[in-house]
């Protein structure tokens, strides 16, 4: 460990080697803090992590937000790697990008386990070294779960999570540990890979980095303060 950077706050991203999430990273190591940032892909983790050059500042782990067991092996090679974990940002999570009338249950399924129970999951195994910090949590979440679209299978999730967070600072208030929902509008990202057109839809957007402004700015507030919730869109999107 650089003793340079011990001083620095640690944080975690879950989803953190693309999009909203490698655009948090950065923004963080910009702002002197280390970070930890899971995935599925340990060899793409590696690779993103190799191209921040931030050396011992940056911790890759695989890891499965929806099962304890990994997710909690990460939060423990955090704190062993850094000293402690002061914040973790839930960001993973993706969109089947159909509704209750064309969509598979199946698939929905996966994108409960990862947009509902990551979050969930990822606080539980956090929050005992939270609490011993008197950390923050940042669950992204969207719009979608502010403001429904009919049928919209992702916004019920979205939904949940707007849910979980509040759930969430209720459980915590008075342990010193804050809580966030951050709820951005479209943003040119890779969550349209998966669209069927495979592109943004037409309409303005707004960038990761954006978000990732929104979530260092929820993350810096000065001790004894928290911002519960964050809702950003681009100038001109109606919902």
């Amino acid at each position: 460990m650089n003793s340079e950077h011990n001083d620095g706050a640690v944080t975690l991203v879950t989803g953190g080697a693309s999009g909203i999430g490698a655009a948090t990273v950065r923004r963080l190591l910009d702002g002197g803090h280390r970070v930890a940032v899971t995935g599925r892909d340990q060899a793409k983790l590696d690779a993103f992590a190799a191209e921040l050059g931030a050396g011992e500042r940056v911790l890759a782990v695989a890891a499965d937000t929806t099962d304890l067991a990994s997710i909690g092996a990460a939060v423990e090679a955090t704190v062993k790697n850094f000293g402690r974990l002061d914040h973790v940002v839930a960001n993973a999570g993706f969109s089947t990008h159909d509704n209750l009338a064309n969509g598979d249950p199946e698939h929905w399924r996966e994108m409960f386990m990862v947009n509902v129970l990551g979050p969930a999951v990822l606080v539980k195994a956090a929050l005992p070294a939270l609490t011993e910090s008197g950390g923050r949590i940042v669950m992204v979440g969207s719009t979608a779960g502010v403001k429904n679209t009919p049928g919209n299978m992702y916004s019920v999730t979205k939904g949940a999570l707007t849910s979980l967070a509040e759930n969430t600072r209720v459980l915590v208030t008075g342990s010193g540990v804050g809580v966030t929902l951050v709820a951005p509008g479209r943003v040119d990202s890779p969550f349209w890979e998966s669209h069927s057109t495979g592109v943004v839809p037409d309409g303005p957007a707004m960038t990761p980095e954006n978000v990732a402004e929104a979530i260092v700015w929820a993350l810096a507030q000065p001790a004894g303060v928290e911002v519960n919730q964050v809702v950003v869109r681009p100038t001109g999107q109606l919902h």
